[in-house]
């Protein structure tokens, strides 16, 4: 299932207003949503495919989260074989856990974590075999994830000891600073930067996989989402765009070409 023992492989979208927006992802990424009833009793959940493969879900923003004003956001689950275990490393690597490991009926344990400088992530150890990697440039797919950290020297070595994440090449982007590549295996899967100033918390921005930028970049804006930076060209020879869904939520794409 995942793309190597310790990487993201499955991306959960929590939002205000779950019909509108499996009809904004449905129409901007071209996903196939499918509603899951594996787990009776459970809130309303969609998986949202990529061809034969769910790539995601999208599901209702918990009451007890809107209370404590968490907004409409796109979180990401890191694969792990035993979840006590990660949680318990992760705790006595200065981590936090927002919710302790519990069962998700059907499906496996899951947890609430975040990193020592905040930025939010979940633990899954599903039931079942693993599927097969998908390589990352496959559409409708995640191509890229992007950490904005307070100090991102420090966010790679919780990663690094953590996950057995190394490191690709760096990027010097002037007064933005460095942009440092990580690898979960042969090549390159994200990136790490300093979060600019405007930005209030550290967190994770995840890249869908689209066809051609401007084309997904008009379809964000036609259906009421915002772009928030791009087009833009990365030194891959990739384009990017970096968006809000019409919720709120934070989330970019990435394409071979304009």
């Amino acid at each position: 299932m995942p793309n190597a023992s310790k990487s993201f492989f499955w991306y959960e979208l929590m939002t205000t207003d779950l019909d509108a927006a499996e009809a904004f992802y449905t129409e901007v990424v071209g996903w196939r949503p499918e509603p899951f009833e594996k787990s009776p009793g459970m809130p309303r959940y969609i998986v949202v495919n990529a061809g034969d493969r769910g790539v995601g879900g999208l599901m209702t923003l918990p009451e007890d989260a809107a209370k404590m004003g968490m907004p409409p956001a796109w979180v990401g689950y890191i694969y792990t074989r035993d979840i006590e275990a990660s949680v318990a490393s992760l705790t006595k690597a200065g981590g936090a856990v927002h919710r302790a490991p519990d069962d998700i009926p059907g499906v496996g344990r899951f947890a609430v974590v975040a990193d020592p400088q905040g930025a939010g992530f979940m633990f899954l150890q599903p039931n079942g075999p693993d599927q097969p990697p998908v390589p990352l440039g496959t559409p409708g797919h995640i191509g890229w994830h992007e950490l904005f950290a307070t100090d991102w020297q420090k966010a790679f070595d919780f990663y690094s000891g953590q996950f057995g994440w190394a490191k690709g090449d760096p990027f010097d982007m002037g007064p933005m600073g460095i942009y440092q590549l990580f690898t979960a295996g042969a090549e390159p899967i994200g990136g790490m930067m300093n979060k600019p100033e405007q930005m209030s918390v550290p967190a994770w921005l995840f890249y869908f996989n689209v066809p051609a930028i401007d084309a997904a970049a008009k379809r964000v804006t036609d259906r009421g989402g915002k772009v928030v930076m791009g087009p833009m060209e990365v030194p891959s020879g990739q384009w990017i765009v970096q968006c809000q869904d019409p919720q709120g939520a934070y989330f970019a794409m990435v394409a071979p070409g304009r």
